[in-house]
């Protein structure tokens, strides 16, 4: 994941002779709704080839002692009909570290995943996986656009099981899940250079 994460910087500080409406910041709207903080960088490698590369935070304890802490970095790799505009299909990988817990999700089971033991306890670990997106990006205007994308993959996570979202007794050590659906929604508001 490092490696993935230091060639995808290399390649988006190498575009220094780029012309512009090559290079792009984007924020995602549904992690902004969400309060996680977030940015992305795309540029254009080729006329119908994007590199694009995502991170999020969210650092907040909520009220009560519930936690959603979290951070994920996003690299993608994007053809579209044209660069930057337009139809486009993406492979992503992904990966990041969690806290979440004391949470009430209902009894919410979710493609295998069982969401209502956030409840009772905090599940704090580290993730990794890979996806394929559909998106489409609409020009609004010379710097402007605004992008949709929604993903599926693979994620595969080990975790350390808590009694509580505070410093509860640890339950379980080093679980892993793998876990099979969306891997990734977006609505950007895309700056392109």
């Amino acid at each position: 994941m490092r490696r993935i994460i230091f060639l995808l910087f290399a390649l988006l500080a190498s575009t220094h002779t780029m012309k512009a409406q090559e290079i792009a910041l984007k924020t995602n709207l549904v992690y902004d709704a969400l309060l996680t903080v977030n940015l992305g960088a795309e540029a254009k490698i080729a006329p119908r080839w994007s590199v694009d590369l995502s991170g999020n935070f969210n650092a907040w304890t909520l009220d009560h002692g519930k936690k959603w802490k979290h951070w994920m970095v996003q690299p993608e790799a994007r053809w579209f009909c044209d660069a930057m505009a337009g139809h486009f299909v993406a492979a992503h990988a992904l990966g990041g570290q969690y806290n979440v817990g004391h949470i009430d999700m209902g009894s919410l089971n979710f493609l295998g995943t069982n969401l209502k033991n956030l409840k009772d306890h905090r599940y704090q670990g580290w993730y990794g996986g890979l996806g394929v997106a559909y998106g489409y990006s609409w020009i609004l205007s010379r710097h402007f656009n605004i992008e949709a994308e929604l993903g599926v993959g693979w994620i595969y996570t080990k975790f350390d099981t808590f009694e509580c979202a505070g410093c509860g007794r640890r339950v379980n050590t080093g679980r892993s899940h793998n876990y099979v659906g969306p891997t990734k929604a977006a609505i950007n508001l895309v700056y392109v250079f």
